[in-house]
């Protein structure tokens, strides 16, 4: 049986939402800027032109925002859907990872948060499929969505909405940040890792 917090809602929501916010952000900066994924894609091995690849980011972009947005609204008749819906963005987006760092192609940038400079690492592949399998929690548990939860909180569940800003902010920085910190102290070391 899935444990449960205060009335039905599952305990996974909290990293559910913080993996939502993640993805509604992340669609809207690739929405607003759909080039470096474009780029990426194509530097994968992506056919087409690069203007229409740029065309279908963007799209896919604002389609991940739109899901990710209505995720962290739903109630209990939309979750399940929704919580599927993530769970099947993040296991997308570890399969491309996975394929960027088994082929690779020198991509400086997955184009995962539009023209943030984000390179395919292994960390991005785990903070991915651990967001999809906190989605699947929440799709197979019982319960509502944020809104009941935050409902029920202290503080209008303002300290829960903190929180949840601060998981999605440290989970860009894992996958934004550190690897370019990783990669100029490779290059500080001579190429030679430590």
């Amino acid at each position: 049986m899935m444990a449960t917090a205060s009335a039905g809602a599952s305990v996974w929501i909290g990293p559910f939402a913080a993996a939502a916010g993640l993805l509604a952000g992340a669609g809207a900066l690739k929405a607003a800027r759909p080039h470096a994924t474009a780029r990426a894609l194509k530097d994968m091995g992506l056919p087409g032109r690069l203007s229409l690849v740029a065309g279908l980011v963007r799209v896919g972009g604002a389609a991940e925002a739109v899901v990710g947005g209505a995720a962290l609204l739903a109630g209990a008749s939309a979750l399940r859907l929704l919580a599927i819906t993530v769970a099947a963005s993040y296991v997308g987006f570890a399969a491309v990872v996975a394929f960027a760092l088994a082929k690779g192609t020198a991509v400086s940038s997955c184009g995962c948060f539009g023209a943030t400079d984000t390179p395919p690492t292994v960390a991005h592949v785990v903070v991915d499929v651990g967001a999809a399998l906190t989605a699947v929690a929440v799709a197979m548990g019982p319960g509502g969505g944020l809104p009941g939860v935050l409902a029920r909180q202290p503080l209008a569940g303002i300290p829960l909405v903190l929180l949840l800003v601060v998981a999605c902010y440290l989970a860009w920085l894992a996958l934004t940040a550190l690897p370019r910190a990783g990669a100029r102290a490779v290059t500080a070391l001579g190429g030679r890792r430590p």
